[in-house]
């Protein structure tokens, strides 16, 4: 899939466990997991605008485009 998701690598920058950062933007852990982990079809404007509020980021910090090299 050409979007990478680096939820993981800014977390690990900012020192936040996941468990915090669920608290924090009030979702779930299961559904940021699955955000974390590249596996979600979709993210909600205001998930990701709280996400970036608490990591102090920007959402291309987060999510990235890349160009499928199998095509």
């Amino acid at each position: 899939m050409p979007i990478i998701v680096n939820l993981d690598v800014m977390m690990a920058r900012r020192k936040i466990s996941l468990n915090e950062l669920s608290e924090r933007v009030e979702i779930t852990p299961a559904n940021l997991s699955v955000l974390k982990t590249g596996k979600a079809k979709a993210i909600r404007f205001s998930t990701l605008e709280a996400i970036c509020r608490e990591l102090e980021c920007q959402p291309g910090d987060i999510l990235e485009f890349r160009e499928d090299l199998n095509e």
